[in-house]
């Protein structure tokens, strides 16, 4: 008898701690305390493991923040520059997928920006007209024009690291993070 008791007050802790738990999260998405790629993934994957409709409801307008913040205060474009260190990601590349997701009807399947921001730039081909774009640009070449040889091989260089990057950080979802 005193098993059964004790084997239901633990029941009840752990429903109370795993509240609390979801409780932190939700405070720390809304305070962006956690504003990283990783800690944003992995906070996103308890939400999806949710086992009540309450607790997953919870987590939606706080999460879709978080990820909007994550954008907008730039920390997006500092992770990829921090994946793009020999040649930095365009800035502005980054503010065009940015753009087209805003303007895309279809942006409202998913609750994350910065995912739609990278299948905004892998799926749009931004890529390469960035790096083209940028290889021509003046201060690349301490003040003077480039070749045509030379500013191919500096847009190759930028499409592949750049690529590199939007591709590292699409590995964090296994699976999209869409409603439908």
């Amino acid at each position: 008898m005193s098993s059964s008791r004790s084997s239901g007050h633990r029941s009840s802790r752990g429903s109370k701690g795993r509240q609390s738990s979801f409780t932190q999260l939700i405070e720390s998405l809304r305070t962006h305390r956690v504003n990283t790629l990783t800690e944003l993934c992995r906070i996103e994957r308890v939400a999806a493991s949710c086992e009540n409709e309450e607790d997953a409801q919870a987590f939606q307008a706080p999460m879709t923040s978080a990820w909007d913040y994550y954008v907008n205060s730039n920390q997006f474009l500092t992770e990829l520059r921090g994946l793009t260190r020999n040649y930095p990601i365009s800035g502005e590349l980054v503010d065009q997928a940015h753009l087209l997701v805003r303007n895309d009807p279809n942006s409202n399947r998913s609750w994350n920006l910065a995912w739609l921001c990278l299948v905004k730039i892998r799926d749009d081909g931004l890529i390469p007209a960035y790096a083209q774009a940028d290889a021509w640009r003046k201060e690349m070449w301490g003040g003077r024009d480039p070749t045509q040889e030379e500013a191919d091989q500096l847009a190759q260089c930028f499409e592949y690291e750049w690529t590199q990057a939007v591709e590292n950080m699409l590995r964090h979802w296994p699976v999209a993070p869409t409603w439908y």
